[in-house]
């Protein structure tokens, strides 16, 4: 048995130092061209599914401008019996950046990764903090 991280593991944390980086080029550089990231709980408003990289780079490109990242917990990863698809547990704390309110936000993220990068992100978060910044925003 091995120590080491599976590539869907090594990828979420890489994709989330990244994000905390504000690097969004580099962050987005992680995703297949055809890759899909779907929002299983998201308000209206919110969009449920985002196919291929541009509608996920349209949807994130600006991330920081929204919301100033300042922290994510350590993610507890749960390994499916596929290498390739993780399950983690984190939080995201920071800042509403138009409104300067704080901003704390739990997820569960299932990651599919395909050749070292994703291939599908599935991101299940609280849609009343989301209503919420958005209405602050």
């Amino acid at each position: 048995m091995t120590d080491s991280p599976s590539p869907a593991a090594s990828v979420l944390h890489r994709g989330l130092d990244l994000m905390l980086a504000k690097d969004m080029p580099g962050f987005l550089a992680l995703w297949h061209d055809d890759a899909t990231a779907e929002f299983p709980f998201a308000p209206t408003g919110f969009p449920r599914r985002l196919d291929g990289i541009a509608a996920i780079t349209d949807y994130l490109i600006d991330y920081p401008e929204r919301l100033d990242i300042a922290e994510f917990s350590e993610p507890t990863v749960h390994q499916s019996t596929d290498p390739t698809v993780v399950i983690a547990e984190f939080t995201s704390t920071g800042t509403v950046v138009a409104t300067g309110q704080p901003y704390q936000m739990p997820y569960i993220a299932v990651l599919t990764v395909r050749d070292g990068k994703i291939a599908h992100y599935r991101d299940y978060w609280d849609p009343i903090v989301a209503a919420a910044v958005a209405t602050n925003v």
